[in-house]
């Protein structure tokens, strides 16, 4: 089951990303942006190269002038295959010959330039010896925000990826975990989301009992055993965005005291999906969470942001964060998943991926949230 293929992005929504992208440069005060193989350049020009290498590949995006993909020769066939093609202009080069010179005469020579996360240090290292008199800043810390609000066909997809992940979750619910190992959940949970449809299968945590209280825990060789909370969130891509939810079971009946944790984590998520509108801060989401896990003594075990944005990655800008008061406008999509961790006990986790709506939020995810009983 992957269900119905979305509609492609045309060239002219590519077109569109990269006018939005210079205008935001030009607003920001830079020169322009230089964007390396990753989600940037996929979300801005649908290419994706058919390997990350050492030579250069870089997309240079200013305000009044046309987009130009600098690419190397033996891939240039690929590059103008991606949808983004049409929108833009290729300027390939052979090896042998110098691909910072031919990017630098793409520049302003005393620029400063936004340049994408991942870029090699090779590669800007060879344009500011070839330009001395240009700057550099992360695209991240320049323009957070420039993959944030989504429109309605990235809204369409992240609802299809949430919804192939509640298909996953419902389907792991029904098997059996005591007496198997973690990792062994996780390889069906990794199964069942390619199965419904992901690409891309980011992570499968299975957290049993003590190791629950691990945020980031990685399925191991720990035998589940009946009377374990287990912490499940999982997630990946599909059709290029991305999914990433979180439950959690128990094997058997739990005690009242981890019945009362699960609920306590349910009420803050709850709290936290309540706080998402438009206007309201990023920190508000995370503190109405926090206070619910506050207000009843486990604050100090909640150890870890409220959320965090998702796109064409898992894991993007906005953070939902103590500090971050940048407004939420509708578009944005994000995690909400508080969380309590008991050192060496159990820990509990519920996520959603919510989208901000004209007047509140809207989940992504809808499986139960309540305590859910596997054997």
């Amino acid at each position: 089951m992957t269900g119905t293929a979305p509609v492609p992005f045309t060239a002219d929504d590519y077109k569109a990303r990269m006018d939005r992208a210079a205008r935001q440069a030009a607003d920001a005060g830079l020169a322009g942006l230089l964007v390396a193989p990753g989600p940037d350049l996929v979300w801005l020009t649908g290419y994706a190269p058919p390997a990350v290498t050492e030579r250069l590949t870089l997309l240079v995006l200013a305000a009044g002038r046309e987009p130009v993909l600098v690419v190397p020769t033996l891939e240039a066939p690929d590059a103008e295959k991606a949808p983004g093609a049409p929108a833009l202009a290729l300027r390939d080069w052979t090896d042998g010959k110098d691909p910072c010179a031919l990017t630098a005469a793409l520049l302003d020579h005393k620029g400063r330039f936004g340049v994408s996360d991942n870029a090699w240090a090779l590669h800007l290292l060879g344009l500011q010896q070839a330009l001395p008199g240009t700057s550099y800043v992360s695209l991240t810390e320049a323009l957070p925000m420039l993959r944030a609000v989504k429109d309605a066909a990235e809204l369409e997809r992240l609802a299809a990826a949430g919804a192939a992940a509640d298909a996953a979750f419902e389907e792991i619910r029904n098997v059996r975990f005591s007496g198997r190992r973690e990792s062994e959940v996780a390889a069906d949970l990794a199964a069942l989301l390619r199965r419904f449809g992901h690409s891309q299968v980011d992570f499968t945590i299975v957290a049993s009992g003590p190791n629950g209280a691990n945020p980031h825990h990685e399925a191991g060789d720990r035998r589940i055993e009946r009377g374990d909370m287990v912490v499940l969130d999982f997630g990946g891509l599909k059709d290029g965005y991305g999914s990433d939810t979180s439950r959690t079971v128990h094997v058997g009946e739990p005690t009242d005291e981890e019945r009362r944790v699960h609920d306590l984590v349910r009420e803050a998520q709850e709290a936290g999906f309540r706080a998402v509108r438009p206007g309201a801060a990023c920190q508000d989401v995370d503190r109405a969470a926090r206070a619910v896990i506050d207000g009843a003594g486990y604050g100090e075990y909640f150890i870890h942001r409220t959320g965090h944005g998702i796109g064409v990655t898992t894991h993007e800008p906005p953070y939902m964060i103590e500090g971050e008061e940048r407004p939420l406008v509708p578009g944005m999509c994000f995690s909400v998943e508080p969380g309590v961790y008991l050192p060496g006990r159990f820990g509990v986790r519920i996520e959603d991926i919510v989208t901000v709506t004209e007047d509140g939020g809207r989940r992504l995810n809808g499986t139960e949230r309540g305590m859910v009983i596997v054997d």
